[in-house]
């Protein structure tokens, strides 16, 4: 019986998680403005279920990782306001790790749809 509780509880943590993004960070509501527009044409011209596949989830990754950057800003905000090198390269790290998402999501739409 815990285990169904457990379930839940993880369940309604995570709405809560993507509900805070949502309404306080703008470049994850972009990106997942961006993501429901391409969508559509993910499924259309993927040639094939591995391609549309690929399309997805590198849509996807970049939400992903916009969100695990919230979440380490978040906690850095948490630790102190004031300035730190290790607090400041935190923050860029999780920044680099969202333009790495970026590219990855690019080449694949390139390759896939262009190559």
């Amino acid at each position: 019986m815990r285990t169904g509780v457990q379930v839940i509880d993880a369940t309604r943590q995570s709405w809560q998680g993507l509900v805070y993004v949502w309404r306080n960070e703008v470049a994850f509501r972009q990106y997942a403005l961006f993501a429901l527009v391409l969508t559509p044409i993910a499924l259309l011209f993927g040639e094939n279920n591995l391609e549309r596949a690929l399309l997805l989830c590198s849509l996807l990754l970049v939400l992903l990782v916009e969100i695990i950057n919230t979440a380490i800003e978040a906690v850095v905000d948490r630790i102190g306001e004031e300035p730190h090198k290790l607090s400041g390269a935190a923050k860029d790290i999780g920044s680099a790790a969202v333009v790495m998402s970026i590219l990855i999501f690019a080449l694949t739409w390139l390759i896939l749809l262009f190559f």
